[in-house]
């Protein structure tokens, strides 16, 4: 065998990529590992340096956060300005995009790819900003943190126990032309925190505490080191076949295990899983199906699928092929797609059949050129019986392809007898040869045999001499006639082989295509009974069963779903199932244990072990499946699988979570209790002690400040209990408000007059419009609020400072809002300021709370259909809390009234 280079052409699919990207612009992606690792100042100082190469470049939008340097450096770009977008009340800045296509620059600069833009916008997030303009024919450059990828978001909330919800999809990714890893070590980067050069003083604190660990930083290191080696992998290797390049090139190993259906598999497998580790490498396994597949036994069916399931279970790719020269195609393949190293099995034949039909082993030695050979001698490894026995899929006797050939041969006999009389009687033989390889390729191999038995009977019988009859008198012709019969049986193999080959491709493919829909679907649900529907549905759609899937729970294994739905199982099937289940092994008809049972149980397993069982059954007398069935059953039981442990995952994280919520929920409520409540009652129990022991040798107006300090303290830890019982009345979801129509400066005149103690030492005012519409609300709820929003305005703002309450429509809302003359709320807190138990830090002078009136307002405000936000003052230090309730339909006024 010789390896054929004539044959070596650019990959239509590289090719169709690199046009695709002819007209379009080009994308960088400055790619770094965390925050503050300096992707913003690289990608401004890539601009200048293509801007003093004569480039037009402009920023679209760049974020400084305030870093000195970074700003610096935006001086002498031309900036476009950004869109102002007044949303809700509040002034939000983008990008411009309108305007970037009309300026139409050579490269414009974008921070920020994940950023989700403002309502309004055109596009919901930036990235669809960026490739609006790639489109245009305009170059990006942008930056991006490796947290912000879809497909590592799990694995980065794993690492930092923090969700990032602001993600770009891969795609996104694979289409940049180049990456470019900005990288320091988690040191250096901490340290920067430290100085100031990431985050304010008081963030970088709680960053350093829970993001930026070192574990963290390393983990997240090596997550974006490997996602930028992934794409350049993808490059060297598009560029390889677009330009017809073999390969392999080193600049990255690769591990290719070649499988058949020798019992040797699964000791290959491991060991190219124990190279990939060693090597720390993608790895493939490639299976080479030739046209002698198609008369392989069962068993050794069986052994490859089972071979092959090995090695998608450790990781690896798998890869089946058709070709007839093996050792031509693995080369080729292993070239194309740049594996370095390839693990195959000893050769088992022996020499004389090795030179006989020639050995895949020997020919990889000699052709492999600059690729790793590994040839292993395996052990042979007898797959262990599954335990279930298989059904003997029926072998009709195929009439029609016999009634065919009959026919053919018929339409050759009439055919010869019109050319007779004008051709030799060798050259009528090949109407008859043609007549076999027809009915080869219509009915097959016995039907192409019967073909060429009957041709050459019907040859001897009406064109030979003598004729009419079977007697052969020239001995010429009795050797034509013998040749005739063996050309003829041969053509009627190869016609029957490729006819089995394009009905296998044809089987494969309508497989394939049925596999690729069910995993698209199973990838697209969310919730665990629409898995488990899908999966039922398609198990019993694609063999013809009937499905029962069933889940533990509680202990016990029951009925979660079925097609046709059923949930009755009668006593045998439910010991059947929970046998499966519990020793992760077939169980009930046709199986070894427990075969009474109605249903045929099969575990379904991943990695980790049993998920469920699936039961199947039907009106079929004996076994249910056929060795094919049941290895495109194992293909659907995996994937199924897979999709249930994946919710199933999902739910855990989510109770991990909600665990630890409740975890820092109850910690910051003994800490509140411990602390907060303690105040109170210490200042409480101190004077009223002081008026028992001193009583008699207090003054009047001792006595009666000792009684303030009693009353206030009192008042005060009231309400931080009534705090504490009306944030348990929003967690359980007992709140029923009471809704009325009500107006709005009613409620306020009552809530200021309750904080009248509260807001002594400050200015009130009040700007509540006479004609405020009406609106539908729990008075006691609304009132509460303005005064948790009263209280926290008096707390942070110093005293004979103006605490100012407005009312105002906008549209079909009204609007209250709480306004102070305090220090207003840090830039980093008005996202969490809401959440229970936070507290922003504050001075000694303010006093100390719980942390829940502004979370206990957001609940109310919630619960009675309105909104509620932060902000802070614009003409001068301050913060403004702003209420936006519906505006409720108003009563008809009767003629009487009027």
């Amino acid at each position: 065998m010789a390896l054929d280079d004539g044959d070596r052409r650019p990959s239509p699919d590289a090719l169709l990529e690199r046009a695709a990207q002819e007209g379009r612009g080009r994308l960088k992606i400055f790619l770094g590992a965390a925050p503050g690792v300096g992707k913003t100042y690289e990608m401004l100082m890539s601009g200048r340096a293509r801007q003093a190469d004569g480039i037009d470049v402009v920023i679209g939008v760049v974020e400084t956060h305030g870093r000195r340097e970074t700003m610096a450096l935006v001086d002498g770009f031309e900036i476009i300005p950004r869109r102002i977008i007044d949303y809700r009340g509040q002034t939000l800045d983008e990008m411009d995009l309108d305007a970037v296509l009309a300026r139409r620059p050579s490269l414009v600069l974008v921070d920020e790819l994940a950023h989700t833009n403002a309502p309004e916008s055109r596009h919901p997030k930036r990235y669809l900003d960026v490739l609006e303009l790639l489109s245009r024919g305009i170059d990006v450059y942008t930056t991006l943190n490796v947290q912000h990828v879809e497909s590592l978001n799990d694995v980065v909330a794993q690492i930092t126990r923090i969700r990032v919800r602001e993600t770009v999809p891969d795609s996104v990714i694979d289409r940049a032309d180049d990456i470019e890893i900005i990288d320091i070590t988690p040191d250096d980067l901490i340290k920067r925190l430290h100085d100031g050069k990431v985050y304010m003083p008081k963030t970088a604190r709680r960053a350093t505490e829970n993001y930026f660990s070192p574990g963290n930083l390393t983990a997240l290191r090596e997550l974006a080191l490997r996602r930028t080696a992934e794409r350049v992998d993808d490059q060297l290797l598009n560029h390889m076949r677009a330009h017809a390049i073999s390969g392999p090139w080193a600049a990255g190993e690769r591990v290719l295990v070649c499988l058949d259906h020798d019992g040797d598999g699964p000791g290959l497998v491991r060991y190219a899983r124990r190279q990939a580790d060693r090597l720390r490498a993608p790895w493939a396994a490639l299976h080479l199906e030739t046209p002698r597949d198609a008369m392989r036994s069962e068993e050794e069916k069986n052994r490859l699928a089972a071979t092959m399931r090995l090695a998608e279970q450790l990781g690896a790719e798998t890869i089946t092929l058709p070709g007839s020269r093996v050792a031509a195609e693995i080369i080729a393949y292993a070239g194309a797609n740049n594996f370095t190293h390839i693990v195959t099995g000893r050769s088992g034949k022996s020499r004389l059949l090795e030179l006989w039909q020639g050995s895949v082993t020997q020919d990889l030695v000699r052709y492999a050129g600059d690729i790793s050979l590994h040839v292993i001698s395996g052990q042979q490894v007898h797959p262990a019986a599954t335990g279930v026995r298989t059904a003997t899929p029926p072998a009709p006797f195929r009439w029609l392809s016999y009634l065919g050939g009959t026919a053919f041969v018929a339409l050759a006999v009439g055919v010869g007898t019109l050319l007779d009389k004008i051709l030799a009687v060798q050259n009528l033989a090949l109407v008859f040869l043609m007549a076999v390889l027809a009915a080869a390729v219509q009915g097959g191999l016995a039907a192409g045999i019967y073909a060429s038995v009957l041709a050459a009977l019907c040859f001897n019988f009406f064109f030979l001499e003598p004729r009419y009859n079977f007697t052969v008198r020239d001995p010429e012709s009795v050797v034509a006639l013998v040749f005739f019969l063996g050309v003829a049986l041969v053509a009627s193999n190869l016609a029957a082989a490729v006819q089995r080959q394009a009905r296998a491709a044809r089987q494969r493919a309508k497989t394939t295509e049925d596999l690729y829909l069910f995993s698209r679907k199973l990838a697209g649900t969310g919730t665990l009974d629409d898995v488990l529907w899908a999966t039922a549905f398609q198990i019993a759609s694609m063999l013809k069963v009937r499905v029962v899937i069933l889940l533990p729970d509680a202990g016990e294994i029951v009925v979660k779903a079925g097609y046709p739905p059923d949930d009755t199982l009668v006593d045998a099937d439910i010991a059947a199932a929970k046998w499966a289940w519990e020793h992760n092994r077939p169980a009930g008809r046709a199986a070894d244990t427990l075969p009474g049972a109605k249903r045929l149980y099969l575990p379904l397993a991943t990695g980790r072990g049993a998920v469920g069982v699936i039961g199947l059954d039907s009106d079929r007398q004996g076994p249910l499946l056929t060795p094919e069935q049941q290895r495109l059953f194992d293909a659907l039981s995996d994937q199924a699988a897979l999709a249930i442990e994946r919710v199933q995952l999902v739910s855990d994280v989510d109770r991990a979570r909600l665990a630890a919520e409740t975890d820092r929920l109850r910690g910051a409520l003994l800490s509140s209790i411990s602390h907060d409540l303690k105040t109170p009652l210490a200042s409480i129990m101190g004077s009223a002690g002081t008026l028992k022991d001193f009583h008699a040798n207090l003054d009047d107006e001792a006595r009666l400040e000792l009684l303030s300090t009693v009353i206030d303290e009192s008042e005060r830890l009231n309400r931080f209990i009534v705090n504490l019982l009306d944030m348990t009345r929003l967690g359980s979801g007992t709140m029923e408000p009471n809704y009325a129509l009500h107006f709005a400066g009613d409620i306020v005149g009552t809530a200021l007059n309750r904080a009248g103690k509260i807001t002594a030492g400050h200015k009130t005012k009040t700007s509540i419009p006479p004609d405020l519409p009406m609106v539908r609300v729990d008075a006691v709820l609304l009132e509460q609020v303005l005064f948790n929003l009263i209280d926290n305005a008096a707390k942070y703002a110093p005293e004979d400072t103006m605490i100012e309450i407005r009312g105002w429509s906008d549209g079909d809302h009204v609007k209250l809002a709480v306004i102070d003359e305090g220090p207003g709320i840090p830039s980093d807190d008005l996202e969490r300021i809401f959440d229970s138990f936070y507290r922003v830090r504050k001075g000694d002078f303010v006093r100390a709370g719980t942390g829940l009136g502004l979370s206990i307002c957001r609940g109310f405000v919630e619960a009675v259909g309105g909104r509620i936000k932060a902000a802070n003052r614009t003409d001068r230090s301050g913060a403004i809390f702003t209420v936006s309730l519906p505006i409720a339909a108003q009563p008809p006024i009767s003629e009487e009234i009027k």
